[in-house]
């Protein structure tokens, strides 16, 4: 007898607990069906616009640079006329008589920087005849070097000068250093990289009678080679995908896109400009 009252207690206790559940339900009910349908339209059109502004303004629009570079629009910064593109073996074997014809938007390309060396083994499989091209089109060009931390700065200062022959009215020796994780991960500390880069430069200003210019990201130049010395040196800044580069660090040259693409040239290439006018320019080339 007992069993059966508690059966029949707990049998009581559940048809009360669903007769809350549904007074509940219809009094959310009935409180709904005061709300005029114009305000559940209304807020439902102000959720999805206020989802769409969020979205733009931080998803969409600090990278539309980026997106258009991915969707094959290259965007040229406005306000500089000078304008050039660096290449390599990977831009394979270029059409110098197109790309001479081509514009950068509304400007000619100027001027091309061609990968030199790489360490001091590799030599571009490009290179001469890039450079050679280069000026026989009527371009100022330039010669970089990759640096790399496997062997000592002066070998590959050497390696470099056995390869490039920079004459009069071409740009000063480029040192291409970047890749903070490659370099760490070396073993090097930021005074070794320091020192490895100071000593390429001296070695090849020494040798070309010129200041060489420094190549790498913002973010490098700014953590790692913030030595007073790098200040001496013309900086070129690779800083993708913004409207301009940063401005806590002065540049002659600005690399703005990876994704460019040029008549003449298969595939991306590398665009710049050159922070300047024409005095400026000429002044910096060799004399």
């Amino acid at each position: 007898m007992p069993r059966h009252k508690r059966t029949n207690n707990n049998t009581h206790r559940t048809p009360s607990h669903s007769k809350g559940v549904k007074a509940g339900g219809s009094f959310l009910s009935r409180m709904l069906g005061h709300i005029p349908i114009w305000w559940s339209v209304a807020g439902g059109v102000a959720m999805v616009s206020l989802y769409c502004f969020l979205l733009y303004h931080f998803f969409v629009n600090p990278y539309s640079f980026q997106w258009k570079a991915i969707y094959g629009e290259t965007t040229y910064p406005p306000s500089y006329t000078i304008r050039g593109i660096d290449v390599s073996h990977y831009q394979e074997r270029i059409n110098w008589h197109r790309l001479c014809r081509t514009n950068m938007g509304t400007d000619p390309v100027s001027f091309v920087i061609i990968k030199a060396t790489e360490g001091i083994s590799l030599k571009d499989s490009y290179f001469d005849e890039n450079f050679s091209q280069a000026r026989a089109n009527g371009f100022v060009r330039g010669a970089y070097h990759f640096m790399t931390p496997d062997v000592t700065a002066r070998e590959q200062a050497q390696f470099f000068i056995s390869c490039v022959n920079l004459v009069p009215g071409d740009l000063p020796p480029v040192l291409d250093i970047e890749d903070e994780r490659k370099w760490l991960a070396s073993g090097k500390n930021k005074a070794d990289i320091q020192c490895m880069a100071k000593e390429w430069l001296d070695a090849v200003e020494q040798h070309y009678g010129v200041k060489p210019i420094v190549y790498s990201g913002y973010r490098f130049r700014r953590d790692i080679l913030d030595a007073p010395c790098f200040d001496a040196y013309p900086f070129w800044m690779a800083h993708y995908y913004v409207s301009q580069p940063a401005t806590d660090i002065t540049w002659s040259f600005w690399q703005h896109t990876d994704c460019g693409k040029l008549d003449g040239i298969r595939g991306p290439v590398d665009c710049n400009v050159f922070n300047g006018d024409d005095d400026a320019f000429e002044e910096l080339l060799i004399k």
